[in-house]
């Protein structure tokens, strides 16, 4: 009787075994599929990195050149002195009045998000009361 319990235990152990081998075998292949996966994307996205670059290069290479001619017209090469200072602090305070405007749109939004949560959840409160 001990020896039947003995080779049941082992037999059922042994189908209980083989499943779990067969899973491991699924296993590797959707890591491989996604390892494939994965090299591919990264190789799409450099692929778009490298002409985003190249179209950068060239579009900062003609902007520099029409800067050059300008200064060649105007006798102008480079903007300093007062004139860039001047130049400087119009550019901030625009900078400046921009970011208290996104701060007061967001500041104003999420107390409009708070107060609907809070009338929201209120309002499930009440309904679940008894």
């Amino acid at each position: 009787m001990k020896i039947q319990l003995a080779l049941a235990a082992l037999g059922l152990s042994a189908l209980l075994a083989a499943p779990a081998h067969g899973q491991s075998d699924v296993k590797k292949a959707v890591d491989a599929t996604h390892h494939v996966l994965q090299k591919t994307g990264k190789g799409i996205k450099q692929g778009a990195k490298d002409v985003g670059g190249a179209t950068h290069h060239e579009l900062k290479k003609a902007g520099n050149k029409t800067k050059e001619v300008a200064g060649e017209v105007t006798g102008v090469h480079k903007v300093g002195g007062d004139v860039g200072k001047a130049a400087q602090g119009v550019s901030h305070a625009g900078k400046k009045v921009a970011r208290k405007a996104k701060h007061t749109l967001k500041d104003t939004k999420a107390d409009a998000h708070a107060a609907l949560t809070k009338s929201g959840k209120d309002a499930k409160a009440d309904v679940k009361k008894p």
